[in-house]
């Protein structure tokens, strides 16, 4: 049996020879190489090669004798022992006969080998990588556990790196970790793997995941990536570049990607000449810091190569098995290649029956302090603990001042860091993105963490009470103090299906992929205005008008500066703000595919359009902006039709172009028949006509006259979806926004209701689809009754009430039965 031998002659079921990483890289290059995917060459030192070098030294035995005597519960203990164990593995000699075939395949791997230059070497540089008998499989992932060693060159190296490697199977956190899960340590071996090394230094690498690593939504390709080597992402470096593709969309060849968000790439890995240390960081320069680090050519191609890998690793194991992937590209030769491959193992052996959330509770302060990427949706209070490094030398708090459910406060963690990070109650770090090192290890133990908050070390001081926030989107936040939270876990098989259709309301597309897990029947409200505020930013005049006000309003300076910092990278204002409405609306029309998501045209008031950078140039001032120049009595006015010209673009794209037709449009306050008919001729200019590829155009029923004149809209639209909030505050002739009147703002007053049963009966009447949408029915467990009863077609409800208020309809459907 060989003890070396290529990557090529292994595969998955040889991991109690080469590990869980060469198993799957030999298994790639053997079945998925075929289907286009580039896979550097390497050869492998097996298990058998590392209990040869053991016995050839005479050490197995001593290694044991330590292993028995180690306190998992004193650090020093544990640091003391690791130490023994990895010097007596690096001390040692390989035997004449293993070293001769090291060396031998190095040779070969190296035959025609250029440098940068073009310059024939003797030998190549190679990437050096451990793979240990317990790691990437499905159903655990030791990840981060041993070592991997980069630009490696010329025998000894190899020889002393391969060693290395062995000793790696020793560090402490290896050995607290198997501790930790009860894995013997007796049953773990490692092989180690000399693979062809790309040159990413030249360009770029990072790491992609074929399942969103936070939700658990299955239909997405995560892409994390920067320049340098992959190290910097995986460490949690820097803050990466991020991309969110569309997995059904790479398998159809339809554009897949839903989201692209430039990270803070300040400094890179790259090679060294110097052998004692092969690799350095250095920094980015501020031109490609502004840069995405890969074309959206390779960011699509990446994506394909991760479907094909995962539809691979499902036929062999025989059950949905997403992977975690590390790519990188040659700057040398501009090709793509994967370098790794293993099983995710934290939402695929996850219960999925199961929905839990975390709400932060309302009428309380909330001061924050600081803010970052959120890593899970958990939140945790504690005190801070600020560290620097595991040996503290500069009088910072060390390793013995962390207690048990302190939060850990840090510039980034590495490997070593994992017994510190089992005991924090939360993780917050200066740098890092969603998938780096303090990531992976915070949801595999279900830590609330935020990374890439840029100086909470500077912000936050020890021992201060801080709570840590990870249920509110993508974004984390650090407040002050403990703040008040409740958790909710939801048995999602014991949640009945209702007849009455129950949708949500999403307005924030960090929140879909998590929302889509709930037991709905689609998005019965997207609100384009929080996607505007939130990722634009901008007033769609200023971008039209850009260039006039950049030259002539020189008091302005500083907002048109901010408005160009926005738009860096597009071509246009307008190329700008129609990908933004895309990336938004795309994101979540993909989290719910294929059931309906309902799209309203936005729907700002003059008040609010003006708070956008740029707004106060393009916006009267109204004394009453809540009746006023809003809705539909914009979008064919001279002033603002190329604006809604924009979202009508962005909505015809999703559409056509990216398969979306479960999207349907809806128009906000609309005051009359003549406006329905103009609007709809303002969407046909811009390609969306009604009734072409599938389209739906609803109606917002929020004034008196929509419901008076029913039967006449309903000519023109599709369906209704009742605006509880303008309906109230118009029939009872009150502005919803004065502290004056809110007191009788009631939306469940008797007259209210029967403006609800009148437009309820027009549907039946017309057969138009009606539901509704306004607050009222998630606030209100007796109103969603009312509705009920009187028939309404579905529901649409803020994500946090839908499981309470399924419960509730499904008692009044079932006493329905029995009148």
């Amino acid at each position: 049996m060989k003890v070396v031998d290529w990557l090529e002659n292994f595969g998955i079921n040889d991991i109690s020879r080469v590990g869980g990483k060469n198993g799957s890289l030999g298994e790639m290059i053997k079945n998925i190489s075929s289907l286009g995917i580039k896979i550097p060459n390497g050869y492998v030192v097996t298990t058998e090669g590392f209990k040869s070098y053991l016995e050839y030294n005479l050490i197995s035995k001593k290694i044991e004798d330590i292993l028995n005597e180690i306190d998992y519960s004193n650090h020093v203990s544990l640091k003391r022992s690791g130490i023994k164990i990895r010097n007596l593995i690096i001390n040692g000699t390989f035997p004449d006969y293993l070293e001769l075939q090291i060396l031998d395949y190095y040779s070969k791997l190296s035959q025609n080998y250029k440098d940068a230059e073009g310059n024939s070497q003797e030998f190549t540089d190679v990437a050096i990588r451990s793979s240990s008998t317990a790691e990437d499989l499905p159903d655990a992932s030791f990840a981060g556990q041993q070592e991997t060693y980069l630009n490696i060159r010329g025998s000894q190296n190899v020889i002393d790196s391969i060693k290395n490697c062995f000793a790696s199977l020793y560090t402490d956190r290896a050995i607290s970790y198997r501790n930790k899960i009860n894995f013997p340590h007796e049953k773990v071996s490692i092989s180690v793997c000399i693979q062809k090394m790309v040159r990413s230094d030249l360009a770029s690498a990072g790491v992609a995941f074929t399942l969103d690593p936070d939700s658990g939504f299955k239909d997405a390709v995560i892409i994390n990536g920067s320049w340098g080597l992959g190290e910097m992402v995986v460490g949690g470096s820097i803050t990466p570049d991020e991309f969110v593709l569309y997995k059904p969309n790479l398998k159809k060849g339809l554009d897949s990607i839903l989201d692209k968000k430039l990270g803070n790439k300040t400094k890179k890995m790259v090679y060294d000449s110097n052998p004692k240390q092969p690799v350095i960081t250095i920094k980015v320069s501020e031109e490609k810091k502004k840069e995405y680090c890969i074309t959206e050519e390779d960011m699509v191609k990446l994506g394909e190569w991760c479907t094909k890998i995962e539809d691979y690793y499902c036929e062999f194991y025989k059950k949905w098995c997403p992977v975690d992937i590390e790519w990188a590209i040659d700057g040398i030769t501009n090709e793509l290649f994967i370098l790794q491959a293993r099983p995710e193992t934290i939402y695929s052996n996850k219960n999925k029956n199961i929905y839990s959330t975390y709400k932060i509770l309302k009428d309380q302060n909330r001061n924050v302090l600081v803010e970052g990427i959120s890593v899970g949706d958990k939140v945790k209070s504690g005190k801070v603990k600020i560290m620097y490094s595991l040996d503290e030398r500069d009088g910072s708090l060390g390793e013995d001042s962390f207690e048990e459910g302190d939060i850990l406060v840090t510039d980034i963690t590495t490997p070593d860091w994992e017994n510190i990070m089992q005991k924090a109650g939360g993780i917050i770090t200066n740098k890092g993105g969603r998938v780096c090192h303090a990531a992976i290890i915070a949801r595999e133990f279900g830590i609330p963490t935020i990374v890439g908050t840029k100086n909470c070390t500077e912000i936050l001081k020890n021992f201060q009470e801080v709570t840590v926030s990870c249920c509110e989107g993508e974004k984390g936040f650090v407040y002050e103090g403990e703040v008040k939270y409740e958790k909710e876990e939801i048995e999602l098989d014991e949640i009945k299906d209702t007849e009455t259709k129950l949708m949500l309301n999403i307005a924030n597309p960090d929140h879909a992929f998590k929302n889509s897990m709930l037991p709905h029947q689609g998005v019965g409200l997207l609100r384009l205005e929080f996607i505007i505020n939130n990722y634009i930013k901008v007033h769609p005049n200023a971008l039209i008008h850009y260039d006039y006000f950049k030259d002539k309003k020189i008091e302005d300076k500083e907002l048109w500066s901010s408005v160009e910092n926005l738009i860096t990278g597009f071509k246009s204002g307008e190329e700008y703000y129609i990908k933004k409405l895309i990336q938004g609306i795309g994101k979540i029309a993909a989290a719910f595919h294929p059931y309906s998501v309902t799209v309203r045209f936005s729907d700002f008031k003059s008040n609010e359009y003006k708070s956008l950078l740029g707004g106060k140039y393009f916006e009267p001032d109204e004394e009453n902006p809540m009746i006023g120049w809003r809705g539909c009595s914009r979008y064919y006015d001279p002033n603002f039709i190329k604006a809604f010209g924009y979202e009508c673009k962005a909505i015809k794209y999703l559409r056509e172009e990216m398969g979306f037709e479960n999207i349907i449009v809806m128009l906000p306050f609309c005051r009359t028949i003549d406006e329905v008919e103009k609007v709809q001729e303002v969407m046909k200019s811009f390609g969306l006509v009604r009734g072409e590829n599938n389209l739906q155009v609803y109606l917002m029923c929020e004034i008196p006259a929509n419901v008076m004149l029913g039967v006449e809209f309903a000519k023109y639209v599709d369906g209704f979806s009742i605006g509880s909030n303008d309906l109230t505050q118009l029939t009872l002739g009150l502005d919803r926004d004065s502290d004056l009147v809110s007191h009788l703002f009631e939306e469940q007053n008797e007259a209210v209701k029967r403006m609800i049963r009148i437009i309820l009966n027009t549907c039946k009447l017309t057969e138009k689809k009606i539901g509704i949408c306004g607050q009222a029915p998630s606030d209100y467990p007796d109103f969603a009754k009312f509705l009920v009863e009187e028939g309404i077609d579905s529901i649409s409800l803020i994500p946090d009430s839908l499981i309470r208020t399924k419960i509730e309809i499904k008692k009044v459907e079932n006493n329905l039965q029995y009148i």
